[in-house]
């Protein structure tokens, strides 16, 4: 039975009721009107949005130059540039660390090293782990070479190469102690009799990670040499040949020279950043990163009133409020709320308020008192929040302390909402 009561004839229209406007016809061309595409194009990304990361890539090639001078003539040098190049932008570190003596390429992920092969990059790049089956096409495509350690990928990854007329090189990755990814040590010779029968396998490298280059103690740290070098021994003693032997990462490139082999791997170090305090006496590092913003608001706030979410910060009065275009999804992370400082005009100030996603707050001081320059903020004004102004800096090692994390959480933590400068 229907539940329309008998006589209904539609709903009566308010004498007020105005229709909807048409929809918009989605085939429009953008950008409408009288504008032209690329004048609109060439407005700087900085000029967008107050907000951005600043990368010195003299540092990059500073700090490679540094690196390869440790590590001799002798010795290749991969350059990690997995996660957009710790945020510092993967393309552009990548052609500078290349032209800076650098040999090889190191990413996490397939789409990484693609993106690299686009940007018409031909220089070895290593995938640092076994990628899924189903992306073995794009390494045989894209001239990309995987890590391997389980023997059906191995097998289906030459085969592929096979059915093109190619090789499938690969570095072998031995599991010494870090129990993360990889072959046990003790078992290198027997996975290697499993797959090398395929005539199209080559292997290119063999290479291990270190769990505790970076720590104080080194017992586990030679417990994995030895059975790195067990492993590459007898790899060797049974016929195969490891190719690029390489383990050291940057906290072991710089303090134990017996471990660089034929290739070392440099991830953060690259980018200006001390993977311990031990390595800080023994290289000198240009930090590479800045983060820098415009003032997009300045007010002042009566004595007590409140800033922010939660209005956790009240005014003390003879202050200024500024406004920053970036908060915690761009990186600055709402955990450094009230913790950090903002440089403006060379001086250092404070932070205020809870970090917004978008936004955040600094405190002006508008006394003047001993031989302190007072500021006058304007809307437009550069500002620092990771870097140097006059004589005061900020650093990524100060908010990771602040935040007990480490430096590489801060350094990949921009995000790409903020557009990456080459001045």
């Amino acid at each position: 039975m229907s539940d329309i009561p008998n006589g209904f004839t539609g709903f009566k229209t308010h004498e007020n009721f105005q229709a909807l406007p048409d929809l918009p016809d989605l085939n429009v061309k953008y950008p409408t009107r009288n504008y032209n595409a690329k004048k609109l194009a060439e407005i700087p990304e900085d000029e967008r949005r107050w907000a951005w990361v600043e990368v010195d890539l003299t540092a990059i090639r500073s700090n490679v130059m540094a690196a390869k001078h440790i590590i001799g003539s002798g010795c290749r040098l991969m350059a990690v540039v997995k996660a957009d190049a710790y945020g510092h932008g993967a393309v552009r570190v990548a052609k500078t660390a290349l032209n800076s003596g650098a040999e090889y390429l190191g990413v996490a992920t397939i789409d990484e090293a693609i993106e690299l092969r686009e940007a018409l990059i031909t220089a070895p790049i290593l995938i640092l782990a076994e990628p899924p089956l189903s992306a073995i096409p794009l390494l045989v495509a894209y001239q990309i070479m995987p890590t391997i350690y389980t023997p059906e990928f191995a097998i289906q990854y030459a085969e592929e190469a096979d059915r093109n007329g190619v090789r499938a090189p690969y570095h072998l990755k031995i599991n010494t102690g870090m129990n993360r990814i990889g072959v046990r040590h003790d078992e290198a010779v027997d996975f290697m009799m499993q797959v090398s029968f395929h005539r199209a396998l080559e292997l290119v490298g063999t290479f291990t990670h270190f769990a505790t280059a970076d720590m104080a103690e080194t017992l586990d740290f030679q417990i994995q040499t030895k059975r790195f070098t067990e492993a590459v021994n007898a790899m060797r003693a049974a016929g195969f040949n490891p190719g690029i032997v390489h383990a050291a990462n940057s906290a072991a490139t710089f303090r134990y020279r017996e471990v660089h082999f034929d290739m070392v791997r440099v991830g953060i170090a690259l980018y200006g950043l001390y993977p311990c305090q031990q390595v800080r006496h023994l290289i000198d590092l240009k930090p590479a990163m800045s983060v820098k913003a415009r003032i997009s608001d300045v007010m002042t706030v009566p004595m007590s009133e409140g800033v922010s979410y939660g209005l956790v910060y009240r005014s003390p009065g003879s202050v200024k409020i500024c406004t920053l275009p970036l908060g915690y999804a761009d990186g600055l992370q709402r955990g450094l709320s009230g913790k950090i400082g903002i440089i403006l005009g060379g001086q250092k100030c404070r932070q205020v308020g809870i970090i917004c996603m978008d936004q955040c707050m600094f405190e002006v001081d508008m006394r003047a008192y001993g031989n302190r320059v007072r500021l006058n903020p304007q809307i437009g004004d550069e500002v620092v929040l990771i870097g140097e102004q006059g004589d005061s800096v900020v650093t990524i090692d100060e908010m990771a302390h602040i935040l007990n994390t480490i430096n590489y959480e801060i350094a990949t933590g921009f995000s790409n909402r903020l557009p990456r400068i080459y001045p």
